[in-house]
């Protein structure tokens, strides 16, 4: 698969980014470079690879545990611990410069 001109073009609109020439080959050119990479790896025989949870088991990890649970350490603590409640929407509106009493009003800033 090869990204075309006409990809970039789509995905730049999409961004809402203007690409000049120079800019527009470059990145063609770096996207089909990495999907070429992409493809070379795709080819590797990793059969006899074992899954890995973490590219490197050196770094960072409670070694008193198995499994995942080795690296619990690197959730957030709202994640590990449960979610905490949010702050009431009217206390989080109280402050707004513009609000509806639902929603922060804000300006149209992307226009097409």
């Amino acid at each position: 698969m090869k990204v075309t001109e006409s990809d970039v073009l789509h995905v730049a609109e999409l961004a809402n980014l203007e690409l000049v020439p120079e800019e527009r080959a470059r990145m063609l050119k770096d996207l089909n470079s990495i999907l070429e990479y992409v493809d070379r790896l795709n080819r590797l025989d990793t059969a006899e690879v074992p899954p890995m949870a973490q590219v490197s088991e050196r770094y960072g990890m409670d070694l008193s545990q198995t499994g995942t649970a080795r690296f619990l350490y690197n959730y957030r603590d709202d994640v590990l611990h449960g979610l905490r409640p949010s702050l009431p929407r009217q206390e989080a509106l109280k402050n707004a410069a513009d609000a509806d009493g639902e929603f922060f009003r804000v300006p149209k800033v992307i226009e097409k």
